[in-house]
């Protein structure tokens, strides 16, 4: 703060001698912002003493920043780490020809996952702005916020589902026999069997076990929990099961009291939530390995085969893998990084998050096929009649094997608690985008962020209930490939787009260097440019060419569901082009003038009417 006191006037050597009444005053300069290089200041009169201010203070609310740097990088390595990591990259990798899968995945973290992740840091970081307001820098783009907002709500209304099915196996683990031990439970059927009965011979040829649903596990899962033998499909729901629910309300109250005073309540819950999952990988791992046949399963993980990186469906898992696992996109890494100080090394993190982000997934890996290798020698089966990725794994293969333990009871209470943590967090994340998003752009709802938090997680949980119900898996099933899919690839393409080429590249590269002292070297400003949304295209299309119906299972859906599906996908991609017109018809002027408007930065304007466009210029778009 600058205070500056201003001298009495001084007077005149030629006019007449004169008493002058002039009341010496302070004026307090505040630096209220530094945003695209230009510094916003509000001043404020203050009298001495003995005198009334002529006018009103004049002051606006600093943004919060995180409480320590440790915050802000447990809270992304917490959002980035969630259950794909455990549940889905092993077992890519595994089918995808092993180490061999490494290559395509590594080679798609440096030249794209990195460079996106790196971007949304600098973006949020440099203009303190939600996903929506951040961009003031490109105003024809605002509605590729709304659509990364929307679908991060969309996310929530499913994803804190599966948080809440690992409550309940938390709850069902403190008991001393688990229930998806043995049959002769209420929701068993008639043709449940005994897991110690099912070998080799027994399953056949071409029948993998861990498709075999008539096993307590399983059972439990799909009749104990899911309930979903009383629903004939989607069509069918039912009512929401109480036992869910209440879990579900726990959840809710989790992410309500966890964010509902920003980054400094959140900040300080991710000391448990993003750490305990490393820790709990490590006592999985290590009483994975003495475990019989473990080993087996580790060197299958592990196996390399080359040939399979001929096939473009290891491409195209890679990529995709690569893309969901970092997270770019939601709107939380810009969120997150809104809240950082201006001069904080958002370069390092990006590395650094991004690398401990991928480290964990491979890691997780020998903690799952330990297991899964226990399994297969136990039942006398390959290692591929076990191996399976989602919800089959964490729900059904891995805590039965966890049932045969000496002291089951205990490590199938560490192993959910483990899911829990990875789960609570990534959903902070998303909510915490729609939330920073929102409130920025909506001074009323900044003003009542707590009332506002809470309004978002009820509503989430309303939703919620529909996947909660007797069918409700099918209805989880349709949200989980249309509310996040081709949608948030094709919003974080459109994005990449905006910053690199209608902004600049050049330019961004600007702003970084006004906050870290340093430009992004070219290998970065070519990826941005040029990189990034090709490999956002290339993703794009390979995620539309291979998209097939809906399915569960055996369970086929009705083509309605599809249409629904689509419908859930649209209504997050149509905020781009819709916004882009609105805004091109709300701005007088000329058509020429309009376009400028929408393209250049807010800070700009002034420059548009003086007829003074960057855009309009060839060396704005080839500069790099």
């Amino acid at each position: 703060m600058n205070i500056q006191v201003l001298p009495e006037h001084k007077l005149s050597s030629v006019a007449p001698l004169k008493q002058c009444n002039v009341e010496k005053k302070e004026v307090e300069l505040i630096l209220v912002k530094d945003q695209n290089g230009v510094q916003y200041t509000s001043s404020s009169i203050i009298p001495t003493p003995g005198h009334h201010a002529g006018l009103p203070r004049s002051t606006e609310d600093e943004r919060e920043t995180w409480g320590k740097k440790i915050d802000f990088l447990l809270s992304v390595i917490g959002f980035a780490v969630d259950l794909a990591n455990v549940w889905r990259f092993p077992y890519l990798c595994y089918k995808n020809g092993g180490g061999a899968f490494l290559i395509p995945y590594i080679f798609f973290l440096v030249i794209a996952g990195m460079p996106l992740f790196y971007m949304e840091l600098a973006l949020g970081q440099y203009n303190r702005e939600g996903a929506a307001t951040v961009w003031k820098i490109c105003p024809m783009f605002k509605g590729v916020g709304y659509t990364v907002i929307l679908i991060a709500l969309y996310v929530g209304f499913y994803y804190n589902v599966i948080i809440a099915w690992s409550l309940h196996y938390l709850f069902s683990s403190m008991t001393s026999d688990l229930p998806w031990l043995r049959c002769g439970n209420s929701w068993n059927s008639q043709n449940c069997t005994d897991p110690k009965s099912i070998n080799g011979s027994v399953l056949g040829n071409g029948t993998s076990y861990a498709k075999y649903k008539i096993t307590p596990a399983a059972e439990y899962y799909e009749r104990g929990v899911l309930h979903l033998h009383e629903s004939k499909g989607i069509q069918d729901l039912g009512l929401p099961r109480w036992e869910l629910t209440l879990c579900l309300v726990v959840v809710v109250f989790i992410l309500y009291f966890s964010l509902w005073k920003g980054v400094k309540s959140s900040g300080k819950v991710v000391y448990i939530t993003a750490t305990m999952p490393y820790v709990v990988l490590f006592v999985l791992l290590i009483r994975g390995i003495t475990l019989p046949g473990s080993m087996d399963g580790i060197k299958a993980y592990l196996h390399i085969d080359f040939k399979r990186l001929n096939n473009l469906e290891v491409w195209i898992d890679a990529a995709t893998q690569i893309f969901y696992s970092l997270g770019a996109g939601f709107g939380v890494l810009i969120a997150f990084a809104s809240y950082n100080k201006f001069d904080n090394n958002c370069y390092r993190d990006a590395l650094l998050t991004s690398t401990v982000n991928c480290v964990t997934s491979f890691f997780s890996g020998f903690a799952i096929f330990s297991v899964l290798g226990y399994m297969a020698y136990k039942h006398g089966v390959k290692i591929e009649d076990v191996a399976t990725e989602g919800a089959g794994l964490v729900f059904i293969i891995y805590p039965e094997a966890i049932s045969t333990l000496p002291g089951s009871t205990f490590w199938a209470i560490v192993f959910f608690i483990m899911l829990l943590t990875l789960g609570i967090d990534s959903a902070m994340g998303g909510m915490e985008a729609v939330i920073t998003g929102l409130t920025d752009d909506f001074k009323i709802l900044k003003r009542n962020r707590k009332l506002f938090t809470f309004a978002t997680a009820l509503g989430t949980f309303l939703f919620a209930l529909l996947c909660i119900t007797n069918g409700g898996i099918y209805v989880l099933t349709l949200l989980d490939k249309y509310a996040a899919g081709t949608s948030i690839l094709f919003g974080v393409l459109i994005e990449a787009i905006g910053v690199s080429w209608f902004y600049g590249v050049d330019r961004f590269s600007e702003d970084i260097e006004r906050m870290m002292g340093f430009k992004p070297g070219l290998y970065w400003r070519l990826c941005w440019k040029f990189v990034s949304p090709a490999f956002l295209l290339f993703v794009v299309i390979a995620s539309t060419v291979t998209s097939s119906g809906l399915k569960y299972d055996e369970y086929v859906f009705p083509n309605w569901a599809n249409v629904v599906g689509w419908a859930v996908a649209m209504s997050s991609i149509l905020f781009v082009p819709f916004y882009a017109i609105y805004k091109f018809f709300s701005i007088p002027g000329t058509f020429r003038e309009r376009i400028a408007y929408c393209i250049t930065p807010e800070h700009e304007h002034h420059l548009v009417a003086e007829g003074n466009i960057r855009q309009f210029t060839l060396k704005h778009w080839l500069a790099i």
